[in-house]
């Protein structure tokens, strides 16, 4: 009998593994890659389209800083235009012509304008000067910070999207090498119970219930191996333009030590873009306040013009007359009643800046609370991987212990299979304790702007 099971019992681990490995297996023809927790940040930031787009704001409020520094220089065009309209007939009294016309003939029927033929070729120099333009520059800059704080919150937020990622699949991976240990020792357990029926030194009921245990371990180890292909599918999708394609996932074997609290706090309050975005937001909030009450200024406006305006397109006319010419222009516009507008923005952006007062109390609290968080949660993940470890190490002595006592005859099938569980439990404890490190590590790390 036990000639006939053990092929048997062979072949269905055979087929387990043999469905485990379908289950993770990479597309053939590509070789695997190393990826590490920065190759995976670098590939991720590349890859995904809301860090671009972040990317793409923060260009795009540098050349709007541009754009209204540019706005404070004068302007220079070169306006050409030529104009013509109908001329005036009849006698001089019933034509729509100016006295100051040099002929009936020559004279527009429009008054305004200034002859029938008219050419203008001018340089323009205009500049507009009022504390709204001013002010625009200043709020353009503060724009600009926001969206480079914005920017870093992109950043950070990808990063821990893929730290979460990276290490759940880490975790998945270390899991299925629990799964596939557990299988292979409930496999060999069970062909120790069929030796020790034949031998008659054990009851049926010891072979059932190792048969049990071994089909649960390797439903366990089905449905580990499926978990790895759906980690590295979500891994996938941030790091290669196919997410199948293999890769190996490599970290130091020793975690990284935790920094001292007082070092976590300097670095969290020097570098914290939420901060620095509610900074910079109460600023724009600010300047937003003195550009409304801007419009109760005059604006400056200054002209300069340079060239042609006649009946002839050249320097000189007829009769010698100098055809190029320039004139200047200075103008004040002074607001005297707008029905209380100005005074309604004005209200309304002193409302925004109330708001953004409120919102960088609250980030200033909520970054205090997340420190205390994650560098509790680190703290605490850290004090207990030795303890895990250890747990792992006597639970695989006591199995061994009962394994013997079992072969002797001392125990029994039961104690057997809580010993094995037992193990198990304690090496997915200790392998979920070591992700759990490594994460609230990185969150922290994250948190202080450090990875």
């Amino acid at each position: 009998m036990l000639l006939f099971q053990a092929p048997v019992l062979l072949y269905g681990q055979e087929t387990v593994l043999a469905s485990t490995q379908s289950l993770s297996a990479p597309p053939q023809g590509n070789p695997s890659v190393h990826i590490t927790l920065d190759e995976a940040i670098l590939r991720a930031r590349n890859n995904e389209p809301a860090f671009a787009a972040a990317v793409a704001a923060s260009q795009i409020s540098s050349l709007d800083h541009s754009i209204a520094r540019a706005s404070l220089l004068p302007n220079a065009t070169y306006h050409n235009q030529f104009i013509y309209t109908q001329p005036a007939n009849g006698p001089t009294g019933s034509n729509n012509a100016s006295i100051d016309s040099p002929s009936i003939g020559s004279a527009p029927r429009f008054i305004a304008n200034n002859a029938v033929h008219e050419y203008t070729s001018q340089g323009i120099i205009s500049e507009t000067v009022g504390l709204q333009q001013i002010t625009a520059v200043s709020r353009a800059a503060a724009t600009a910070a926001v969206a480079s704080a914005e920017l870093e919150i992109a950043r950070r937020g990808l990063v821990a999207a893929v730290v979460g990622l990276f290490y759940n699949s880490l975790a998945a991976d270390r899991r299925l090498l629990v799964a596939q240990r557990a299988s292979q020792e409930a496999s060999s357990f069970t062909a120790l119970t069929e030796l020790r029926e034949n031998a008659r030194e054990a009851a049926h009921a010891d072979v059932v219930k190792a048969q049990l245990q071994q089909q649960q371990r390797e439903r366990d180890l089905a449905d580990a191996a499926l978990q790895v292909q759906k980690t590295r599918l979500e891994l996938g999708v941030l790091l290669f333009p196919d997410p199948r394609s293999p890769f190996t996932l490599t970290i130091s074997p020793v975690p990284a030590p935790l920094a001292s609290r007082t070092e976590v706090e300097a670095a969290a309050t020097r570098s914290n873009p939420e901060l620095q975005s509610a900074m910079s937001s109460l600023r724009v909030s600010s300047l937003d306040v003195n550009s409304a009450r801007a419009a109760y200024l005059p604006d400056l406006g200054l002209s300069f013009t340079y060239g042609i305006d006649a009946a002839q397109f050249a320097a000189n006319g007829r009769d010698g007359v100098r055809n190029l010419g320039y004139s200047a222009t200075a103008t004040l516009d002074i607001p005297v009643w707008d029905w209380l507008s100005t005074q309604h923005r004005v209200r309304q952006a002193q409302i925004l800046r109330d708001a953004a007062k409120t919102a960088l109390t609250a980030t200033q609290r909520r970054l205090i609370a997340q420190l205390d968080e994650f560098y509790a949660e680190a703290s605490v993940a850290r004090d207990q991987l030795q303890s895990l470890q250890v747990s792992a190490q006597t639970a695989q002595e006591s199995l061994r212990l009962t394994r013997l006592r079992y072969t002797a005859g001392e125990a029994t099938v039961l104690e057997v299979v809580d010993a094995q569980n037992s193990l198990t439990s304690a090496e997915l404890a200790r392998e979920d304790g070591t992700v759990r490190y490594e994460t609230a590590l990185a969150n922290l790390q994250i948190l202080t702007g450090t990875i």
